[in-house]
């Protein structure tokens, strides 16, 4: 089914490091995807384990992290607040089927229909949200509850630390890359707060991270038509901002290490790690492009620092939890940073004014989505822009050019697509009342794209018909021919056949 990817023991070591790295990451966004939610950060520490495991063991893309998301997480308020948590874990249950059935029916490849544009726009989308993530860590919690921001010493203290955490990411590659920058950082900067015992916000802040293995739990739920109608949308919107932000994410690894990820597969994965999720407590999830450039930045290029990721988070729930709860958040905000400039694309400034003006747009558009709504209205909203705007342009690329034949018949080459953008333009072209008895189309350098055009098509054999003329269709390839054939009595055309003409097979190549 699977093998962990490394052949030596330097890649066991990368890997490892790289897996412990990213798990210490995990705990603050988890714990602040459960408050997100409304649910306990157990919750949400159970759901970047078992997610997280089942994703890196399962899924299509090695090196990918998965865990407890915000994208996800912003669904889950409503449900949780009119009807409790155990309607969220069925919800994520179902969350995990559906995912399953989507990748089963192979959908996973239509992720190829997003366009580059659509693309930039959510990476620098998502890294400005992860960036707007981090604030709140800059802030303290009265006891009245209101949070306040940190001034004078406190801040300054905070800042310092986040720029030594930087700083170590950034320059300790240059002297050794044996041990992954990351780590080292968060190493360094918490025996310092620890050992000069610095006054700083750290993990333990948040909340206890301490707790133990997650039980096999079926949701107390009524099993009924009335409890599948109150959680299916949720798991429809579940399951597809889960699968849209982990192929997305997966296409993103996949330009970062020069490799192939495998999206159908990364569907079923991410569907059975909601599945069991929700059948042990936790509030389901999907890849965090945050923690999986964390990881192939950190050398975590097979499942094997994915598994290792999962498994020293459960450590950390089950012994560990006194240590990780004193790590100081600088550290962990520096890294989110560092993580933050390497995923947004500075180049997309120098690019904006070199592409069309409607890729242009649909990146800044998408971007600003993504901030404002959630991942997956964004890219849908991106998506359609893209393709109303080439319909748009290729409507404009009809036109024809006449001529009589030997026969006396009245051809007309016609060339761009004729689809529902284009059929005015392909109607204003014709003049039944002044052309010949005879009158052929010349498809060898156009076709007929969907229902609109045969419309066309008809309307216009109607005016040759009125005016007393003969209209013939030719060289039309397979496919339109087909097309005609289905609409039966819908369109009246003659349809010449040419055995000189050879349609190109779309399956050859």
């Amino acid at each position: 089914m699977f093998n962990l990817g490394c052949a030596n023991r330097a890649c066991f070591q990368n890997e490892i490091l790289s897996g412990l790295t990213v798990a210490l990451a995990l705990v603050p966004e988890a714990v602040a995807f459960a408050f997100v939610a409304g649910v306990d950060p157990l919750v949400g520490l159970y759901a970047a384990f078992m997610v997280g495991l089942l994703a890196a063991t399962f899924g299509g893309r090695p090196g990918m992290i998965s865990g407890a998301t915000g994208a996800m997480a912003v669904v889950m308020v409503s449900l949780v607040a009119e009807h409790g948590v155990e309607y969220l874990f069925a919800a994520v249950v179902l969350t995990g089927l559906i995912q399953i059935l989507a990748g089963i029916s192979r959908l996973g490849k239509f992720i190829r229909m997003v366009p580059y544009p659509v693309m930039l726009g959510f990476v620098n989308g998502l890294a400005i949200v992860i960036f707007l993530a981090q604030l709140q860590h800059f802030q303290f919690t009265a006891d009245d509850g209101a949070a306040t921001w940190m001034t004078g010493t406190p801040m300054w203290i905070f800042l310092g630390l986040i720029a030594l955490t930087i700083a170590i990411i950034q320059f300790l590659p240059k002297l050794t890359t044996a041990f992954p920058s990351t780590l080292a950082a968060i190493l360094v900067v918490s025996l310092l707060v620890i050992g000069l015992d610095i006054d700083t916000k750290t993990v333990g802040d948040l909340a206890s991270i301490k707790g133990g293995l997650p039980s096999f739990h079926i949701p107390m739920v009524p099993f009924n038509m009335e409890t599948l109608l109150i959680i299916l949308p949720y798991s429809v919107i579940l399951a597809a901002v889960g699968l849209i932000e982990s192929l997305l994410t997966l296409t993103l690894i996949d330009d970062v290490t020069n490799t192939r990820g495998r999206g159908n597969r990364e569907c079923v994965g991410q569907g059975i790690a909601n599945t069991v999720t929700g059948m042990f407590g936790g509030m389901g999830g999907c890849a965090m492009i945050g923690q999986s450039m964390i990881n192939v930045n950190s050398g975590g290029h097979q499942r094997l620092s994915g598994i290792a990721a999962a498994l020293f988070l459960l450590a950390f729930i089950l012994f560990a939890s006194s240590l990780i709860e004193q790590i100081p958040m600088a550290a962990l905000v520096g890294v989110m940073f560092i993580v933050v400039l390497g995923t947004f694309e500075w180049t997309s400034f120098r690019i904006l004014r070199k592409i069309p003006r409607t890729d242009a747009f649909v990146l800044i558009l998408v971007s600003a989505v993504t901030v404002m709504t959630d991942l997956a209205i964004a890219v849908v909203v991106g998506v359609i822009v893209s393709a109303v705007a080439f319909a748009w342009e290729h409507a404009k690329h009809i036109s024809v050019k006449g001529y009589d034949d030997e026969n006396g018949s009245r051809v007309y080459e016609l060339s761009g697509p004729l689809f529902f953008g284009s059929v005015k333009s392909f109607l204003d072209l014709f003049d039944p009342a002044k052309d010949p008895d005879d009158v052929i189309i010349e498809f060898q350098n156009s076709r007929v794209a969907d229902h609109s055009a045969i419309e066309a098509i008809d309307n216009l054999a109607d005016k040759y018909i009125k005016a007393g003329k003969t209209l013939h269709l030719r060289h039309l390839s397979n496919e339109c021919k087909l097309l005609l054939k289905n609409a039966g009595d819908l369109v009246e055309v003659n349809v010449m056949e040419d055995p000189r003409y050879f349609v190109a097979d779309d399956q050859l190549g």
